[in-house]
């Protein structure tokens, strides 16, 4: 059963580079970085799949536009979100090899060039 969901999640055809690039570059090269080295954890083939799945879920749910708590609450609405952001950052930097940086770091380079 690991061996199914280690293949659907290095399936790169399924990350869209043009949708996640338009979203980066709204963001600004501070925030993509970190997504980027998120993207590049999933994709890399020595990643464990239990970090994997953790920071799908965790994607997945900040993308879901059904909360936990709705965002609309003062405060409280997006500390759902917040705990879902941790969980992400905290597991890709544990996760995180030198290599995942280097691929992260060329791609960053080439989207968000530092002449421009």
């Amino acid at each position: 059963m690991e061996a199914d969901v280690e293949a659907e999640v290095l399936d790169s055809s399924v990350v869209d580079e043009g949708v996640l690039r338009r979203l980066l570059l709204r963001a600004g090269r501070q925030l993509a970085r970190p997504a980027l080295e998120c993207v590049e954890l999933l994709l890399d083939p020595q990643t464990p799949s239990a970090p994997k799945l953790t920071v799908l879920a965790a994607l997945t749910y900040l993308f879901v536009p059904i909360d936990l708590v709705p965002d609309f609450i003062p405060v409280l609405g997006f500390s759902d979100d917040l705990v879902a952001l941790t969980a992400v950052l905290g597991i890709c930097s544990r996760h995180r090899t030198e290599a995942i940086q280097v691929r992260a770091q060329r791609r960053l380079d080439r989207w968000f060039p530092l002449g421009r």
